[in-house]
């Protein structure tokens, strides 16, 4: 288990002027300090190693309750301030999955190092880990403030590259133009929702752990960068929201359609029973067998009845005219 911990376990020492990425021999070369000059980023791919995060907690004497943390499972979203530093933790959507599977993440981070601790292996911080190496931007000389945002930053735009993505794939498919009162056209709407929903709750997730971490007050963090992280969460929402409720129109307007197809249908059939109800009335009168029907004896009686159905016949279809019920 701890090869494979220190396998999946990578860090990043940089500062403004120097920039060093190692792996580490034994879990007892991991040291989390503030005392060190330069910002550390240690990240590790899986969160089964709970037994070593205790370790590594006490070696480096910080707060117990990080072991408890460790312990759960499942955790819901939190931002918990402890001695010298904070605990995240926040559930991510997977973008690459079809399904849209999700995967809890973890941040131990204090002002000289931050601990990101993902489920499962692969992400979407490469471009960090770049500008590191290559000292562009202002990445260096700031602090772990100033990485946690960009880690969440990625995360955020990759939610909105992924949206937009698949929001131009369902404009195609689902465009006004083309909506059809069909099982088929019907099962896309609601498949599109679904990952709407998906994205909605990734989203307010992630946005509800960046509004705490606005909150925390703890020695050189900087909490202004979140703001911003914020307001473009809230701006991806707002759109989702929109999508929403014109996938909810479509849906209506197929039942109108369908309501209205049936009407139709419905007045049709009326229409036609109304004209005939008269006619079978009469030709089941005369199509009694009784002795004494006078009519029967009448010598003309047999056109004499098929004209009179003519006649209702015209007058029913000149009333359902007259009231435009057709």
């Amino acid at each position: 288990m701890e090869k494979e911990f220190l396998k999946q376990t990578s860090l990043i020492s940089y500062s403004e002027n120097n920039y060093q990425k190692n792996k580490y021999d034994t879990i007892s070369d991991i040291i989390l300090s503030n005392k060190i000059p330069s910002t550390e980023w240690i990240n590790t791919y899986g969160n089964k190693y709970s037994e070593i995060f205790k370790i590594i907690v006490n070696q480096n004497k910080l707060d117990d309750f990080l072991i408890k943390l460790f312990m759960d499972d499942e955790h819901s979203n939190k931002v918990i301030l402890l001695d010298d530093l904070v605990f995240v933790s926040t559930r991510v959507l997977i973008t690459k999955s079809e399904t849209l599977e999700s995967e809890q993440m973890l941040f131990v981070v204090s002002s000289s190092y931050l601990w990101s601790i993902q489920e499962k292996e692969g992400d979407y911080f490469d471009w960090i880990r770049e500008r590191l190496e290559a000292n562009k931007g202002i990445v260096r000389k700031k602090k772990t403030d100033y990485l946690l945002f960009l880690i969440l930053e990625s995360i955020v735009d990759n939610y909105q590259e992924t949206y937009q993505k698949n929001a131009a794939l369902s404009a195609d498919k689902l465009n006004s133009t083309q909506i059809k009162p069909t099982p088929e056209f019907t099962s896309l709407v609601e498949k599109r929702k679904q990952e709407l929903f998906n994205f909605k709750k990734a989203t307010m997730s992630l946005r509800d752990t960046i509004v705490k971490l606005e909150k925390i007050e703890i020695t050189n963090f900087d909490v202004k960068y979140f703001s911003e992280l914020k307001e473009q969460s809230n701006n991806l929402i707002s759109n989702i929201d929109f999508e929403l409720q014109e996938l909810e129109s479509k849906i209506n307007l197929i039942f109108s359609i369908q309501g209205h197809r049936l009407n139709e249908v419905m007045k049709t059939l009326t229409i036609l029973s109304v004209i005939f109800i008269p006619l079978t009335f009469l030709a089941g009168i005369y199509g009694m067998n009784f002795e004494y029907i006078p009519e029967l004896k009448y010598k003309y009686g047999y056109f004499i009845l098929l004209g009179i159905m003519v006649l209702v016949t015209i007058a029913a279809v000149w009333y359902f005219k007259r009231k435009k019920w057709f």
